[in-house]
């Protein structure tokens, strides 16, 4: 067998691809940024064409970097941003609109249509586990469909293919329209409203309801297991792609939470924490989704509770491209320990709405408890509290609907170098937060599912020896001071609400 496994990690702002070995550890990497398009206020589009391009050239770089051509790899694995949408040419492989990106939210008038019936609404919830909102792809297939001339038609004649980022990737990676194979995995589709839980398939009623024609949807298959080998024209030629997740489910998976009650919590674009809750789906009760945390063929699959979080890092993202507060993000941290506290500021960063556990897309961002004492340096220590926050309001409700309080939480993505963060959040969470050694597990969950698939790796069992800290942060407040600073930023939350009236976009 080939001595190595390559991942795909295609993310929201960026696209990397890594070399693992078989201790788990990352020996070569490429990365390289994608164009953010904000056409209007609440849009979010990315270019599908620039980021299989982008794909090709990090592949690429991570090949020279190890001095490996495809012959030294076993199995690919693909780890991708979830729910944004692309609709494309079946027989060209030209998109018919740019990709719709999860944060977008031109598609309320849909889910308002939708859940003005109690009745659909609750349908849709009980069958995929996820309340109807902008965040997820079907309603965003279903705009597409009503926006682009002729695309109805189109799809009704089995004309167009939808896909998110791993089935465009994975289309494009074995032939595109040169015999590209039209599938996606279990973790995907569990993010489309589209997808049954029970069966693990399409559900007729659901497509029906958003309008989607069942011939543009893909194959659904386990998350560990075949899918196809990449094509002759690729520098993976030949090398079969046996892993696909979502990027969260992946970070679960690459995190080694393996057994009931473990967690992860994920510092990205956004915030993800998932709970493994075991072979059977656990119904929230308190604003989180049920979804699949991933499946490996011929076994059944394993669920989880998630709590997503629109805007954690993107915030970081938003103080340096739109304030011009700090020249990159790696200077967040230094210019918020500047100071002791955030100076009574309160940064909500409602942009899409708020995700779980409130599920508001009325609500829009806030800045309050401004006084002409705060500077920029109060408003960058904020913002890093902000995403400790919404973490605690999403482990609030995991620890509800679970009855089994989280006693550490795994954390894993970008952000997890920023130490003031990590202690902020422990301060705020009242229990240890851990940072393994490899924090890209995003793209080590997708090696990892790949792996097994091909036998690089023997078990589970043999995955979680891999996994090991790095960095352990106590809580170092009371919870006094905890409670009364949480008191502070869930009246903030509510000065955000009920902002977008009916007349609006």
């Amino acid at each position: 067998m080939s001595d190595f496994i390559l991942a795909i990690d295609q993310g929201t702002t960026s696209t990397r691809a890594v070399v693992v070995d078989r201790a788990g550890e990352i020996r070569a990497s490429g990365q390289l940024e994608h164009r953010q398009h904000l056409p209007r206020a609440g849009w979010v589009e990315h270019d599908p064409v620039e980021i299989w391009d982008r794909t090709r050239e990090v592949v690429a770089r991570a090949l020279a970097r190890a001095d490996l051509t495809h012959l030294d790899i076993a199995a690919v694995g693909i780890s991708n941003q979830r729910e944004t949408t692309i609709v494309w040419d079946r027989r060209t492989g030209r998109p018919v609109h740019p990709a719709i990106v999860w944060q977008d939210v031109r598609t309320q008038g849909i889910v308002e249509e939708l859940t003005a019936d109690d009745d659909v609404r609750a349908t849709f919830t009980h069958r995929t586990g996820l309340p109807l909102a902008t965040y997820f792809a079907g309603p965003k297939i279903r705009w597409v469909l009503d926006h682009v001339d002729g695309a109805r038609a189109a799809a009704e004649r089995g004309g167009l293919l939808f896909g998110t980022l791993d089935t465009w990737l994975l289309w494009n990676l074995t032939g595109g329209p040169d015999g590209g194979v039209h599938l996606t995995d279990v973790t995907n589709a569990s993010r489309t409203l589209l997808m049954n839980l029970e069966t693990l398939d399409w559900d007729p009623e659901l497509a029906a309801a958003l309008g989607v024609p069942l011939a543009m949807l893909p194959e659904i298959r386990p998350s560990s297991g075949a899918f196809e080998a990449a094509h002759r024209a690729t520098l993976l030629e030949g090398v079969p792609v046996t892993g696909v997740l979502g990027d969260q489910h992946a970070a679960t998976f690459g995190q080694a939470c393996f057994a009931p009650g473990e967690a992860k919590n994920t510092y990205g674009t956004g915030n993800f924490m998932l709970l493994n809750t075991g072979t059977t789906p656990v119904r929230s009760q308190h604003g989180l989704l049920t979804t699949l945390a991933y499946q490996r063929a011929g076994e059944a699959p394993v669920f989880a509770l998630e709590g997503s979080i629109a805007v954690t890092g993107s915030l970081v993202q938003w103080l340096r491209d739109n304030l011009g507060l700090i020249d990159s993000a790696s200077q967040i941290e230094a210019l918020a320990t500047s100071v002791p506290d955030a100076g009574g500021a309160v940064v909500v960063p409602a942009f899409s709405g708020l995700f779980a556990p409130h599920w508001r897309p009325d609500a829009r961002g806030a800045i309050v408890g401004l006084t002409r004492y705060v500077t920029k340096a109060h408003l960058a220590r904020a913002a890093l509290e902000a995403t400790a926050f919404q973490t605690r309001e999403v482990l609030d409700a995991m620890n509800a609907d679970s009855g089994v309080p989280l006693v550490e939480l795994r954390v894993d993505g970008g952000m997890v170098v920023n130490d003031l963060l990590m202690q902020t959040q422990a301060d705020l969470l009242g229990v240890p937060v851990v940072r393994p050694r490899v924090t890209e597990t995003s793209a080590l969950g997708a090696a990892y599912a790949a792996g097994l698939a091909v036998g690089y790796w023997s078990n589970l069992e043999e995955l979680a020896t891999n996994w090991q800290a790095d960095r352990r942060w106590e809580p170092q407040i009371d919870a006094e001071e905890r409670e009364r600073r949480y008191r502070r930023w869930r009246k903030a939350v509510t000065r955000t609400l009920d902002w977008i009236d009916e007349d609006e976009e």
